[in-house]
């Protein structure tokens, strides 16, 4: 992953770990697919096997989860939680604050 100075923000930072779609649009026209394995394919299998273990193990992305699973796939909800996880452990390296739940997931 190198230094997270390197990232401007938590979606850049995010869409290095692959927890983001690859599509390009504008004006609300899809201009393109493509560039899927852009990015650190360990790191995406880490937020995706941490959101499991949150899921199982804490009451609030539990029902987070639940919400977003009851709307759409579960594999979808599963990504939703690895990326809410990718974004705060961004926030939890770059300014050296500790990690909350009800922030992340409130």
């Amino acid at each position: 992953m190198g230094d997270i100075k390197r990232f401007d923000g938590a979606g850049n930072f995010a869409s290095y770990a692959r927890m983001v779609d690859s599509r390009r649009e504008s004006n609300g026209k899809v201009k393109g697919v493509g560039n899927t394995k852009c990015g650190n394919k360990y790191l995406a299998w880490a937020f995706i096997e941490a959101a499991h273990f949150a899921v199982r193990y804490d009451e609030a992305i539990k029902r987070f989860y639940q919400k977003k699973s009851a709307k759409t796939l579960a594999v979808v909800a599963i990504k939703a939680v690895a990326h809410k996880l990718a974004r705060a452990c961004f926030h939890v390296m770059h300014d050296g604050v500790p990690f909350d739940v009800k922030r992340a997931f409130g």
